[in-house]
């Protein structure tokens, strides 16, 4: 599982709130997701979201959450999303949903200390995976009941069943919503598959109309999944619109250039930690325990050039004070 700071599960998170952010967009998706009786209920025109988040810290490196809410008639309706980009099936999804379900009307009761019901939430599960799962979306299908008397006990069991969106299980022509929506579910839909590079991603008449910035971090999602950069330069060239064309060049070639900056940052910085270590263990090995204060002069040195002069000074010096008249 990627870690949390890994590019992969930022461009994951990062592409997945910026573009479900935006209540049009989320609109647009949700409102295909659910079922229609429910659907035509909810007033999609007033959709919210919500500033929270319900998802445990143990799972934040596999999934991300939105909370909107809406009018579905003279009430209230919650509709919570939940993104789940790990690979692997979750067996107990309906017990975490329960859980974050919970949270949100706890949420909701604070400044509502005095409400004797609660609002009706919708749990939509959009998962990324390449294979569909084998998961029944109804909470009561992960309680096992006594072979005998199963109707009985089946009285004191809490049920609901969630949507659960699979890619998988999907061809891109069926993803539903707006421009922006569409694109962003299509990309992370081929990004499982390994054809970022392949015409629904790449679909004209609908990049054209996605915002620039949700093209832009489209882009970045895709340089970010280690694509062939020479395939992705043909692929790009096959588009016809040339401004599309050349925003998109430009972006990329950006895009490069930063990365070959940090990676010879990264190298620098690599090569800093070693010569600050080598000077030390010298000084170590040679002189005795190195005082506080050269210790502190040489762990915050940035001049790759002196810690090499140092390092020399370290080994051709005959005591601690004449090594201090180097730094």
């Amino acid at each position: 599982m990627a870690a949390p700071d890994d590019p992969i599960h930022q461009a994951h998170d990062k592409l997945f709130r910026a573009g479900f952010g935006d209540s049009a967009t989320a609109a647009g998706f949700l409102r295909a997701a659910l079922p229609p009786a429910v659907a035509a209920r909810i007033d999609w025109n007033r959709l919210r979201l919500e500033p929270a988040t319900f998802v445990d810290s143990a799972y934040r490196r596999s999934e991300s959450d939105l909370l909107f809410s809406a009018p579905a008639g003279e009430n209230e309706c919650l509709v919570y999303l939940l993104f789940e980009h790990q690979t692997r099936e979750e067996p107990l999804l309906a017990l975490r949903l329960l859980r974050y379900m919970v949270r949100i009307w706890e949420a909701w009761l604070k400044p509502r200390p005095k409400a004797l019901r609660l609002p009706v939430i919708t749990p939509v599960v959009l998962a990324q995976n390449a294979q569909k799962w084998k998961l029944s979306p109804r909470f009561a299908s992960l309680i096992e009941l006594p072979v005998e008397g199963s109707e009985e006990f089946a009285a004191f069991i809490p049920d609901f069943t969630f949507r659960l969106i699979e890619l998988a299980g999907m061809s891109f022509d069926a993803i539903r919503g707006t421009p922006a929506g569409i694109m962003i579910l299509r990309t992370m839909k081929a990004e499982r598959l390994a054809q970022l590079l392949d015409l629904p991603v790449w679909d004209e008449a609908l990049l054209v109309q996605v915002p620039q910035e949700i093209r832009d971090l489209l882009i970045r999602y895709i340089l970010g999944s280690d694509v062939d950069f020479p395939a992705f330069e043909r692929r790009v060239k096959l588009l016809h619109q040339a401004d599309l064309r050349s925003t998109t060049m430009t972006l990329a070639e950006q895009i490069l250039q930063k990365g070959r900056q940090e990676g010879r940052q990264e190298g620098l910085q690599e090569i800093l930690i070693n010569l600050r270590e080598w000077v030390l263990e010298v000084l170590l090995l040679r002189l005795g325990e190195v005082p506080a204060e050269i210790k502190v002069a040489i762990d915050t040195m940035e001049d790759e050039a002196h810690l090499k002069a140092l390092h020399r000074a370290a080994i051709q010096a005959a005591s601690m004070d004449e090594f201090a008249r180097s730094l």
